[in-house]
């Protein structure tokens, strides 16, 4: 993987300023520069997550599904409980589950429950995956290095924030 180029400016900075220049200070400047620092920061999460799990060939929708099921009661779900879960398509779910089966880290086995339905059980060859990665996702503080234990909890503290105003879960 080649490194990216680095800017010589923050661009989302200089967004924001040609921001209250075009739409006035009175704009959600503010709002428009954390959002886009999010999506920035998002693409540059996962490249490094991607890199880190890139030796054990798996990206990181792929360890997450394995995280899933490895915290599940009997280390398998149903197909549908996996997408709701990871929050991601049903055809999504699918590919990645096709593809840990193709890598023997997960079988794929019909439901007891639903004749129709397909659970989705982890190997124990993945479970041993879950705990190679982690260790490799440990190392990298899972991209976030550059922030202490109270700017992680701050950080979460907000972003939940968002996803509680945006209805992401109901909170009880």
């Amino acid at each position: 993987m080649s490194e990216p180029h680095t800017l010589p400016f923050d661009p989302i900075r200089r967004a924001a300023e040609l921001w209250e220049e075009q739409f006035g200070a009175d704009s959600p400047i503010a709002a428009m520069a954390s959002a886009t620092s999010v999506m920035r920061v998002q693409q540059i999460l996962l490249a490094r997550l991607d890199a880190a799990l890139a030796p054990f060939d798996l990206t990181f929708a792929r360890y997450e599904a394995l995280v899933l099921l490895s915290f599940s009661r009997r280390g398998e779900m149903p197909m549908s409980k996996v997408g709701e879960r990871l929050m991601i398509h049903p055809t999504s779910v699918t590919n990645i589950v096709r593809r840990l089966a193709a890598q023997r880290l997960v079988e794929q086995v019909p439901n007891p429950r639903d004749g129709r339905g397909t659970l989705a059980r982890i190997t124990p060859a993945g479970n041993e995956v879950v705990e190679t990665c982690t260790a490799a996702l440990h190392d990298i503080d899972f991209g976030l290095g550059s922030l202490n234990q109270d700017q992680h909890r701050e950080l979460f503290q907000l972003l939940h924030a968002v996803r509680t105003e945006q209805g992401d879960f109901r909170e009880d």
